[in-house]
């Protein structure tokens, strides 16, 4: 023991510890190392209590610093002593309900406290004096009793688990033995960190091996006191451990197998403690020193650097800069904690030049040291709780072939760096697969069941990924080569891990962002292998987009982009019904395309108000999906209302961008409105209802002010319909109730012949004179054309489609198609119910007051009586000229004229009253009144109300007189009257299938025909050519 303490040293201690009053003589000095030796009072022959024997130690440390050793070992005694009667106090208290927490009952604690503060003094002193001498001395010697005490009392009743660290910590301090060891310990190490703290350390880092979990309290608190120091030094003593122990070897472990701390890294279990216990208050700080013993391990080793400095001078030894990085991996795959920390941080590192140097340094290593070293890095990918989404990101940029263009700042890899990432990255998505697949019984990854004991293993990369779904669908959509496929992969994997929920959002955010075929066959492609293993994962999907919808969490490019993706697939049913679906690519296709159609009918009604949107590209995006959708078997008549009427408002709406030439996302005016032309016949053949309801809309649409100019149609006149007229001079102050009581006291009502000829507002002046605004003749015509396709292909028996219930994906007899409207010359029979339809709509659009019962004719002198209900139809006409077109229809649906007996009425009447009023020498001077006459004749011998004699003298109309005119017209009204239009008049031919009227029941039409045969002879030279027409 003295040959520890030769020379300087001891002369040192001497002369250091040996205070004045202290001074002993040498036999004084050998009764006291007699006296510890043997334990017995050598002047009075008595044993020496545990009390007197531990001052006797003191003394002896104060006066022989020779004796330190002994003496130290012998306070092991002591401590442990007091602690033993601590607890048994702690105890004793507990048996007796007693809160306190200090023991003062046992005396053994009372006696032995004076002691253990003496001591206490004592060694705070000779570490103050001397540091060199006595730190090291009273570190490892105080360490190893903590650890001692701590393993010894772990089993008592009074003390915590070890896992309960708060509590472990406080009872331990509260005890004045153990807080007098960690006092010392603490003041030897602050000493200590100038010159040398590898010792301190080190015997921290082996008695925490030796203890651990008991030692863990230690651990912690002198981490807390000493956080910098502490971390860098474990974190350097743990790597010189890890590579004396074995480094490079041949069998290394997998990330698979468990790591024998006791054998091969003795030490980095302990690291691992200590640094799992710092992590909580000091994360950052840990994970700097992690990061930069990374980049040390990699950048040039310090020039002249002493070999005490830093971190012991680890950077200056290749051996241990080598071993750092795998020493890193060590500790990450020990400790989720450290992991976690570095793993986000660890990526932004990686560039080229980094990435660089670690090829170069593990170039040389084995080929089964890099594989395991892969292996560990694919774990540790796999269980990182955070930045896997970066990590992600990183490997798939530098594995990503230099041929294809990444996007942002990140410069070509290294062609052995990107390799190695490629390797890393199968890898990685093999080990992923293995942990999603390749589960225990019930670790189903969305168990169906609540029987189930085991719990689901949870694979923190993916979790991480759960919040990166659209991320992860955006870059899988770029299509890049070879990225494209492992980020797919990926995500299928990510979406069997988490569940119905992700795979119904991964499939949404397909369906969402896809911009071409080539990319929305991605979808399908992540739908087919998860379809056999999630039931209902397309309807959720669409019961997803529709929610997004409603949420307005999609704007209107993506919204329009999700509508035409549906609309896509919807389609590629029909393409593959046409092809024959005779691949299987083609039918797993078409079993989505089938899903996607029957989902999208079932939210039809969440559709529709699309059709309104304010966005051109969304509306039309929305027509193009409902038109190739199938109507539900069973819909409620509201939903179908509100599907009708956005319908057909989307289709005048398109009339007009058409008509502007409006092109958007790559359609025109005229596809969009062939969707709206097809959706509209679906609806019209879905039932009934439906066909009143389209057709009546139309009606109503056709002859809405707002819609007129696109038919043609003049805008409304000032004052017309009670409009009010603009101010044309300042206010007179006139009172419209004085000028009235000079009229006396009879009120004019409306209805009446006095009401109807005005020409102003009293006190105003008169109405402007209105002019007509010119409209482009073709577009008015082509709108007119696709007005009547669509009410014909509504009207038509066959509805249009290939079943009665409009939920065929044909095109019907080819009418129109998808994309635009290719009207066919053979002329489609008209329904007789639709053809009423259209004809009560007619009526109640253009005369409101009429009854639908007034079919008889009255004698022409009663239209005397509705004057002005006859002009108000004429305006009518007048103002649209899509009605006569309107009424060719409503003829060719015999017998449907017959219930626009009231309009057609008023239209002659007023035609009568204008030809016999007129004093032009021609009928070509007034060509509007020429051509309703025309056209009035002509509609009422279509619809059989006229005897073809009689409809066939509109073709002698251009070359008579207005009197004339009138003549003849005047003979139609004399034969309605006789022969009132009746709809029991018409007879059904089920062998054409339409009605027709047998006008040989009518009686004689000679008498009829009498004033044509005047006219014909009157007019020969004109005419003769003609008379064969008008021969009964």
């Amino acid at each position: 023991m003295s040959a520890m303490f030769e020379g300087n040293a001891l002369s040192a201690l001497q002369t250091t510890h040996c205070p004045p009053q202290s001074n002993y003589s040498p036999q004084e000095l050998a009764l006291e190392i007699k006296a510890f030796i043997s334990g017995v009072d050598q002047t009075k022959g008595r044993k020496l209590s545990v009390r007197d024997h531990a001052r006797c130690a003191v003394r002896l440390l104060r006066t022989v610093p020779a004796c330190r050793g002994a003496v130290l070992e012998h306070l092991r005694g002591v401590y442990d002593e007091y602690v033993a009667a601590f607890f048994q106090d702690l105890e004793a208290e507990s048996d007796s309900g007693s809160n306190s927490t200090t023991g003062g009952t046992n005396p053994n604690v009372s006696n032995l406290e004076d002691v253990i503060k003496e001591i206490h003094a004592v060694l705070l002193e000779f570490i103050r004096l001397n540091p060199k001498a006595w730190a090291p001395l009273v570190s490892s010697w105080a360490v190893d009793l903590l650890g001692q005490l701590s393993s010894k009392h772990a089993g008592r009743r009074a003390t915590p688990h070890s896992s309960s660290l708060n509590e472990l910590l406080q009872l331990w301090m509260s005890c004045a033995a153990t807080r007098s060891l960690m006092e010392c310990y603490s003041q030897c190490l602050a000493a200590m960190l100038a010159w040398c703290p590898d010792a301190c350390v080190d015997a921290l880092l082996d008695t925490s091996v030796q203890h651990s979990p008991h030692f863990d309290w230690v651990v912690a608190h002198i981490g807390s006191a000493f956080p910098g120091t502490i971390i860098s030094r474990v974190l350097a003593c743990g790597l010189k451990d890890f590579y004396a122990h074995g480094y490079p070897s041949g069998e290394k472990s997998t990330q698979l197998q468990a790591i024998d701390k006791a054998s091969r890294v003795p030490k980095i279990g302990s690291v691992v403690g200590i640094l799992g216990h710092l992590a909580s208050r000091h994360s950052d700080s840990i994970k700097r020193e992690l990061l930069r013993m990374f980049q040390d391990s990699l950048s040039p080793p310090p020039q002249n650097a002493p070999p005490s400095s830093g971190a012991a001078g680890w950077e200056n030894s290749p051996h241990l800069r080598r071993a750092t990085v795998p020493f890193l991996l060590q500790l990450a795959a020990l400790s989720p904690t450290l992991l976690g920390a570095v793993s986000a941080e660890l990526v932004e590192l990686l560039r080229p030049p980094v990435l660089l140097q670690l090829q170069a340094q593990f170039q040389g290593l084995p080929r089964e040291e890099l594989e395991n070293m892969l292996g560990l890095a694919v774990h540790l990918i796999s269980q990182s709780p955070a930045g896997g989404a970066r990590v992600l990101r990183f490997l798939a940029d530098t594995a990503t072939p230099a041929s294809v263009i990444i996007s942002g700042p990140t410069p070509s890899p290294h062609d052995g760096v990107r390799e190695a990432c490629d390797r890393l990255l199968q890898m990685l998505l093999l080990h992923l697969h293995k942990l999603v697949y390749n589960r225990p019984e019930g670790d189903e990854p969305y168990s169906h069941t609540t029987s189930s004991i085991a719990m689901p293993r949870v694979i923190p990369f993916l979790e991480e990924l759960q919040a990166h779904v659209g991320e992860l669908c955006a870059e899988t959509l770029r299509l890049e080569r070879k990225r494209h496929l492992w980020l797919h992969q990926l995500l299928c994997l990510l979406s069997v891990y988490g569940g119905p929920s992700i795979a119904t959002e991964a499939l949404c955010q397909m369906l969402t962002q896809a911009r071409n075929p080539e990319e929305l066959a991605l979808a399908s492609q992540l739908h087919s292998p998860l379809s056999s293993s999630i039931p209902g994962l397309l309807p959720s999907a669409v019961a997803h987009c529709v929610a997004q919808i409603h949420t307005q969490n999609l704007n209107s490019r993506e919204l329009a982009q999700l509508l035409n993706n549906l609309a896509t697939a919807v389609q590629s049913q029909e393409e593959d019904c046409k092809a024959g679906g005779s691949t299987a690519g083609s039918s797993l296709h078409s079993s989505m395309a089938a899903q996607v159609g029957a989902a999208v009918s079932s939210h039809l009604h969440d559709f529709c108000p699309l059709l309104l949107h304010g966005d051109t590209m969304v509306s039309r995006a929305a027509a193009r999906l409902l038109s190739c959708s199938q109507l539900p078997r069973a819909c409620s008549p509201a939903h179908l209302l509100l599907i009708s009427r956005a319908a057909v408002a989307h289709f005048f709406i398109a009339l007009r961008q058409r008509g502007e030439g409006l092109k958007i996302g790559g359609q025109s005016g005229g596809e969009a409105v062939g969707y709206s032309m097809r959706l509209l016949s679906r609806l019209a053949a879905y039932s009934s209802l439906m066909l009143k309801a389209v057709l009546q809309q139309l009606v109503e649409g056709a002859l809405h002010k707002g819609n007129r100019e696109l038919f043609g149609g003049q805008m409304e006149s000032p004052g017309e319909d009670g409009a009010p007229l603009p101010t044309l001079g300042p206010d007179l102050g006139v009172s419209l109730l004085n000028i009235n009581c000079k009229f006396g006291t009879t009120v004019n009502f409306s209805g009446s012949v006095w009401s109807v000829f005005h020409a102003g507002v009293i006190g105003k002046g008169l109405k402007p004179p209105h002019t007509p605004s010119q409209s482009d003749a073709d577009k008015v015509n082509q709108n007119m054309q696709t007005l009547l396709a669509v009410v014909v292909q509504c009207c038509s028996s066959g509805g249009g489609v290939s079943c009665s219930n409009g939920s065929g994906t044909g095109s019907g007899n080819g009418r129109y198609s998808h994309a635009g409207e290719n009207i066919s010359d053979e002329p489609s029979p008209i329904n007789a119910e639709a053809g009423k339809v259209i004809a009560v709509a007619l009526v109640e659009n253009v005369c409101p007051d009429v009854a639908n019962g007034e079919l008889s004719w009255p004698p022409e002198e009663h239209a005397k009586t509705t004057v002005e209900r006859d002009i108000h139809i004429r305006r009518c006409f007048e103002a649209n000229p899509v009605l006569f077109h309107l009424l060719r229809v409503v003829a060719a649906g015999r017998p449907a004229l017959c219930y626009c007996s009231a309009v057609l009425r008023g239209l002659l009447a007023t035609l009568l009253a204008h030809w016999e009023a007129s004093r032009e020498p021609s009928v070509l001077d007034s060509p509007w009144h020429l051509q309703a006459s025309c056209l009035l004749v002509s509609c009422m011998g279509e619809g059989q109300l006229l005897p073809p004699v009689l409809s066939n003298i509109h073709e002698v109309f251009p070359h008579l007189s207005p009197f004339e005119v009138r003549l003849l017209l005047l003979g139609v009204w004399e034969y309605m009257r006789g022969n009132s239009p009746m709809p029991q008049k018409f007879t059904f031919s089920a062998e054409k299938g339409v009605f027709f009227r047998d006008f040989s029941r009518d009686g004689d039409v000679a008498r009829y025909i009498a004033p044509i045969h005047s006219v014909l002879h009157k007019n020969v030279d004109r005419l003769g050519h003609l008379c064969w027409r008008f021969q009964i």
